[in-house]
């Protein structure tokens, strides 16, 4: 799954990912996107610019830990952060970041990576590995998975709310990889009327 720590549906995605791990034979795996990277040059709100502004720190950081600690840090980082950023609704900053970073026991110091645009060619290199099979058309999560035939597919999404628990998150599982393995198959949407629910 490539995430963003700031988006709210992806959190859940991922809260739901978990689950499915649990009752299905799946090993997820997270990477680093960036909503900051994909909306560079577009024409967006002012409100949505200062989140994208913002943005850049804690990707930056989930790169650096992913740079010293290994690939498995990333998804203990990217729980504390979504834990502190969705559930706690604390303030983007140094003092979220080194509380993540010592949530996920890794070394606090690395907060400061926020500042450090030396980490934005990995960053990108991350970003678009999981852009690239789905195109800039969408944002995050953006989930890759053997489809049923054993080739990869990718795709963006699901956006849930609440995660599904259980044998209801394996079921969600079972048809999203049905659906997105069916060649030719693009789209199934419909207009969300709820915010995101974390419980």
């Amino acid at each position: 799954m490539w995430f963003d720590p700031i988006c709210p549906w992806a959190w859940i995605t991922s809260r739901w990912l978990l689950e499915v791990e649990r009752v299905r034979e799946v090993e997820i795996r997270f990477h680093v996107m960036s909503l900051s990277v994909l909306n560079e040059g577009r024409d967006v709100p002012k409100q949505y610019q200062d989140l994208m502004q913002e943005g850049w720190g804690p990707v930056r950081v989930c790169i650096a830990a992913q740079q010293r600690y290994g690939s498995d840090a990333v998804g203990k980082l990217y729980s504390a952060l979504g834990t502190r950023i969705h559930l706690g609704k604390e303030q983007l900053g140094p003092e979220l970041f080194a509380a993540a970073l010592t949530d996920a026991g890794l070394d606090p110091e690395l907060a400061a990576a926020a500042e450090d645009t030396g980490l934005d060619p990995a960053l990108r290199e991350s970003h678009e590995a999981g852009m690239r099979p789905v195109g800039t058309e969408v944002g995050t999560p953006v989930i890759h998975a053997p489809g049923p035939d054993g080739r990869q597919v990718a795709f963006f999404g699901p956006v849930v709310t609440p995660a599904p628990k259980g044998e209801a998150a394996g079921r969600l599982w079972d048809g999203v990889l049905l659906v997105a393995g069916t060649p030719g198959f693009f789209e199934l949407k419909r207009s969300r009327d709820v915010d995101p629910i974390f419980s």
